[in-house]
């Protein structure tokens, strides 16, 4: 077995997909992907959700090749693959996918090894683990500390949601800076040029008034990152992100730690129901709040 860095292109792009859709299918859900039939849907890897898949590896590739590796053999080809990055002295490692195969051979084991490796030198790392015991297990022993995480799921009610108490605005690619900064506030490093690849795959909704700031991304159904300065202003974003889903399409809001019980209660509130959603597992720094991880960029 070798261990080869992603390139940036269509091949590698796709080789990582369906490794990640093997490793789903397999019942190994992945740091990131919603449970196989979820509304986050990354098992699925159909239409744009393959294309966001395929350019979220490709943004990866392009910033961080030390931090973006496939495992394969001479013989077999691929084995597993592993994503993650290094922004502003924090470390997020946003997949870690191993043919089912290829599982308990010690190939994700020496994935993850290389990928920590790149993130040596940050102060702080970040992993979105699974509800799988041996996932678990391996990031407690990596010295990651396991928050328990939950996610809404359902179809919104909108009559059970409060009144937004203040403007929401769409954001544009000049929100840039604003974003960065509370990126930094919550989480302790901006996200930088991971914005940009958000932004060519979801709405973004902004507050930025006198009461503070914030941000929120949504796609087809999914609220994919949100950050504020505020619980007030984190409330307002989740609501206004919920009342834009289409009617009767089912939405999830994954990464909700206990210290994000403000979200719990907008997601009660518009009638979406509450489950274990694997862990948020951290190294070096308390969880972000008022703070909705991202899947892919956590």
């Amino acid at each position: 077995m070798i261990l080869r860095p992603v390139r940036d292109d269509e091949e590698d792009a796709e080789t990582v997909r369906m490794i990640s859709s093997a490793a789903l299918g397999a019942s190994r859900t992945l740091p990131g992907d919603a449970p196989a039939g979820g509304s986050a849907g990354a098992g699925a890897f159909a239409g744009d959700d393959a294309a966001r898949q395929r350019g979220r590896t490709r943004h990866l590739a392009a910033t961080d090749p030390g931090g973006c590796w496939i495992a394969q053999d001479e013989e077999a080809g691929p084995l597993g693959a592993v994503l993650s990055s290094r922004r502003e002295g924090t470390w997020a490692m946003g997949l870690l996918a191993v043919l089912p195969g290829a599982q308990g051979k010690g190939v994700g084991k020496a994935l993850m090894a290389r990928s920590m490796a790149y993130g040596t030198a940050c102060l702080r790392g970040v992993v979105w683990g699974p509800p799988h015991p041996v996932a678990a297990r391996t990031y407690r022993r990596a010295g990651f500390t396991l928050h328990p995480a939950m996610a809404l799921d359902g179809v919104v009610d909108p009559s059970g949601l409060a009144p937004l108490d203040g403007a929401v605005h769409p954001g544009t690619p000049r929100s840039r800076d604003m974003m960065d900064s509370v990126d930094r506030r919550t989480r302790g490093g901006a996200h930088g040029p991971d914005h940009e690849e958000l932004l060519r795959h979801h709405r973004l909704l902004v507050v930025d008034d006198l009461a503070g700031s914030g941000y929120c991304y949504v796609r087809d159904g999914v609220v994919e990152l949100l950050a504020a300065t505020s619980r007030r202003l984190a409330t307002r974003l989740l609501t206004a992100a919920l009342l834009t889903m289409p009617q009767g399409r089912a939405v999830r809001v994954s990464g909700l730690t206990a210290e994000q019980e403000w979200a719990v209660d907008v997601g009660i509130a518009a009638g979406l129901s509450v489950a274990n959603a694997g862990y948020v597992c951290l190294r070096g720094m308390r969880p972000p709040s008022p703070y909705l991880p991202s899947p892919s960029f956590l």
